[in-house]
């Protein structure tokens, strides 16, 4: 009976995350429209959610993100989101692409995550630098891996989008992770720590 309502009360916190997501994910607050790309702060629920409720939970969290930016990129599509929407790609091959970019590498956000924190625990970190460290690499996995992939299976095209040579690519590629990436792994980390803190106080008072 005990475990029943664990499982349940663990499914109705996913998915109250999961609605914080999709809300964020649909508004100006979630993804910040930039000229090139949009930045995003969706990836901060995905985080805490993974601290909380573990990897499981984590995947499940960035999936629902992933699908998120797969519609948006879709129906508002910007300069390079041919590399996150199979229907603005051509052929089987380059939708399984932009579904690993747009979905896959925002469920790796909370696998890792959710396994960081499961290994800060059993080296009994102090909490603060332990929820720091994860929203900052949580969110750089973020950064990293959707840049590193369009790098991997799209630089032509990225070359081509952005009207620089193939050679040019890389820099620029580093240049977004630098300047956007490392920005949004600082809020990251102060978001995670502030939020999560509270909510795993929270937590165990209720256990």
């Amino acid at each position: 009976m005990k475990k029943r309502s664990k499982d349940t009360r663990w499914m109705v916190s996913v998915a109250l995350m999961a609605a914080i997501v999709i809300l964020l994910a649909n508004t100006p607050l979630g993804m910040i429209q930039l000229p090139i790309i949009k930045a995003t702060t969706v990836h901060i629920p995905v985080i805490i959610g993974a601290v909380l409720l573990g990897p499981l939970a984590g995947a499940i969290l960035g999936a629902t993100f992933g699908v998120c930016s797969l519609i948006s990129n879709t129906v508002a599509p910007t300069l390079l989101s041919f590399a996150f929407s199979p229907f603005l790609s051509s052929g089987l091959i380059s939708a399984l692409k932009t579904i690993w970019i747009s979905v896959g590498c925002r469920i790796m956000i909370g696998v890792i995550a959710g396994w960081l924190w499961i290994l800060f625990q059993k080296l009994k970190l102090n909490v603060y630098p332990a929820l720091a460290i994860t929203g900052f690499l949580g969110s750089m996995v973020n950064t990293v891996f959707v840049m590193g992939s369009i790098y991997f299976l799209f630089a032509e095209q990225y070359a081509q989008a952005r009207e620089v040579a193939l050679s040019a690519v890389f820099g620029l590629i580093m240049g977004t992770v630098t300047a956007s990436g490392i920005p949004e792994a600082i809020a990251a980390a102060v978001l995670v720590t502030a939020i999560g803190r509270v909510l795993l106080k929270v937590l165990r008072k209720d256990a």
